[in-house]
């Protein structure tokens, strides 16, 4: 309990800005300009709810198509941008049991938006986040792990001992992608653009790793064998390059694209191969 002293305005003020806080917000699709910082309400707790106080914000490509209502993607307005985050419980509705207040925990999808001071999610959205974490650290976890997982485990069915080409292995999701590859056993090629992406790349389990700027790292990939698994972060490019490097049963887990793509569909007939997309959308609730 708090007493508060002062002027009647005083008060009333003070008890305003309990339930206001800062949030970033949009009327409309539109470029970066529109994104405007207002202040709103905090977000009221019902059963099964969660409320955040927000630590840090994860951008994601998704985060900027859904502003820009492009690739298939709108929003209900007015809209708060951000699936992750990091931060610590505030409140917590009827029936949630696995966090209390003052927990730190990490978000992976928000009912209201991570680009604010808080943050409404559902139960299930909401998980703990270890002490040796950072709340900067915990904002990434959730779009680019999820997606990680999906790619290689969920769609690509990575098994140990397998090989995986990460084409496009300095981003987010191939990090991650590099991480959960090597602690799970495959060996990881990784390609990156620059030298520090490809240490980078490297520093998180890539054994091996390639320019993509250089139209002889398809060579290069090949002629240290065959791969089980490509996960592409740019099929638009590569996709028609990628079956080739594939073995017998091999796969290509597409993560992005940025348009149209020519493929020859007997480098697919000659390996019993497959293309696979990945959409976080399409991931059930048991997933």
């Amino acid at each position: 309990q708090r007493r508060v002293h002062g002027t009647l305005s005083e008060c009333l003020f003070f008890f305003a800005s309990v339930f206001l806080m800062k949030a970033v917000v949009i009327d409309a699709h539109g470029e970066p300009e529109i994104l405007q910082v207002r202040t709103v309400n905090v977000p009221t707790v019902a059963a099964g709810n969660v409320l955040i106080a927000v630590k840090a914000s994860g951008v994601n490509p998704v985060d900027t198509y859904i502003r820009a209502g492009t690739n298939n993607y709108t929003a209900h307005f007015p809209h708060t941008p951000g699936k992750d985050g990091a931060g610590i419980v505030e409140a917590v509705g009827e029936g949630v049991t696995h966090v209390n207040p003052g927990d730190r925990v990490y978000l992976a999808g928000t009912v209201t938006g991570t680009c604010a001071e808080y943050a409404l999610c559902l139960a299930a959205q909401v998980h703990p986040l270890p002490d040796n974490i950072s709340f900067a650290q915990g904002a990434c976890i959730g779009v680019p792990y999820a997606t990680a997982w999906r790619a290689l485990m969920q769609r690509g069915r990575a098994a140990p001992g397998e090989t995986v080409l990460v084409h496009g292995a300095s981003g987010a999701v191939g990090l991650a992608v590099c991480q959960i590859a090597r602690a799970f056993g495959l060996v990881v090629f990784g390609t990156a653009g620059t030298p520090a992406g490809r240490d980078l790349a490297a520093a998180n389990g890539a054994h091996a790793t390639f320019d993509h700027t250089d139209e002889a790292h398809f060579t290069e990939v090949a002629q240290l064998g065959k791969a089980d698994i490509v996960v592409e972060m740019l099929a638009n490019s590569n996709l028609g390059r990628d079956l080739p490097l594939l073995a017998k049963g091999g796969r290509v887990v597409v993560v992005g694209s940025r348009g149209p793509v020519e493929i020859n569909p007997r480098d697919l007939m000659s390996r019993d191969a497959q293309i696979l997309g990945v959409a976080l959308a399409n991931v059930t609730a048991g997933e």
